[in-house]
């Protein structure tokens, strides 16, 4: 499938002009949005965070991608996470103005030339720091660092932040002491499960917490239903069917009347908040990343 992309943008210049646009944002500022490069770090600011251009000798590289970067909605996650590896006392730092789009929906999308070109520059910023370990809290750019940037040379240790933060937990690093008298229900992500096997991961996170109702949707884990965001459908609209996917399994997971939707995408968390506000059910059901969830109950028991 993705090869029969490839053919038709590469060869035929075949393709969605709604992507148009968004393939020339990546071209000229390495996210999809557009948005001025050097301001890819910005929202770290006030932060306790350092870039590896301040400080390389830290052990982890946190790769935030495009969404916990550009995205106001997922900058919060990005906030959360920094958080967490603080309370933990990881040593850790971004890549800031420096960090580059990971590609991995160019190339879902079938522009190889833009992907692999993307890929290259990445590589070439993150060795220039002698990076071995990475953490991501994006399933895509996960897959595509761990999976696929191998085909370039790079072989880093590469953790989703579900089971980075699985393992704090059950070290000890992380101690989550006030309770959450929530019912969730979880949504497994398509590049985080059936193409990593990360199902209990997250689970392990939200099972830490004390008081949360946890609930799974049949279609869970290795059956989970998408979003509908993967493959470069978030830049599209939906034109088939009567239905649109993120609708879809918006009505799945409110089948269980969750006060959350647990997620570990920034995908997944705009593909759901879209799906509540069309139902009209956004002020009643919220989204939230683990990470999000978990920095909860560690902060506010300091507080």
């Amino acid at each position: 499938y993705v090869d029969m992309r490839r053919y038709l943008v590469l060869m035929e210049s075949n393709f969605s002009p709604e992507v148009q646009n968004v393939m020339r944002n990546w071209e000229t500022n390495s996210n999809p949005w557009g948005l001025g490069f050097a301001t890819r770090g910005d929202w770290a600011k006030g932060l306790p965070v350092k870039t590896l251009a301040e400080d390389s000798q830290v052990e982890y590289l946190y790769y935030v991608g495009c969404a916990g970067s550009f995205d106001e909605r997922a900058k919060k996650i990005s906030s959360a996470l920094v958080t967490l590896l603080n309370e933990a006392g990881v040593s850790f730092g971004i890549l800031g103005a420096e960090e580059k789009c990971c590609g991995e929906t160019a190339r879902r999308l079938g522009n190889e030339y833009l992907f692999q070109s993307m890929a290259t520059e990445l590589v070439e910023v993150i060795s220039s720091y002698g990076v071995k370990k990475i953490i991501t809290a994006c399933p895509h750019g996960y897959n595509c660092l761990k999976n696929e940037y191998p085909q370039f040379g790079a072989h880093w240790e590469v953790y989703h932040h579900s089971e980075f933060l699985a393992t704090l937990l059950k070290e000890g690093q992380l101690q989550p002491q006030q309770g959450m008298d929530k019912n969730l229900v979880f949504h497994d992500s398509c590049y985080l499960g059936r193409y990593n096997d990360l199902y209990e991961e997250p689970r392990t996170v939200l099972n830490s917490i004390l008081g949360l109702k946890f609930s799974e949707m049949d279609r869970s884990r290795n059956k989970a239903f998408c979003c509908g965001a993967g493959g470069g459908r978030m830049w599209m609209e939906e034109t088939l069917g009567d239905q649109k996917i993120n609708d879809a399994r918006t009505g799945q997971a409110l089948e269980l009347e969750p006060d959350i939707i647990g997620v570990c995408c920034p995908f997944c968390t705009t593909m759901f908040e879209d799906g509540l506000k069309t139902c009209d059910m956004d002020e009643k059901v919220k989204v939230y990343d683990i990470a999000e969830i978990l920095a909860q109950t560690v902060t506010s028991a300091k507080e």
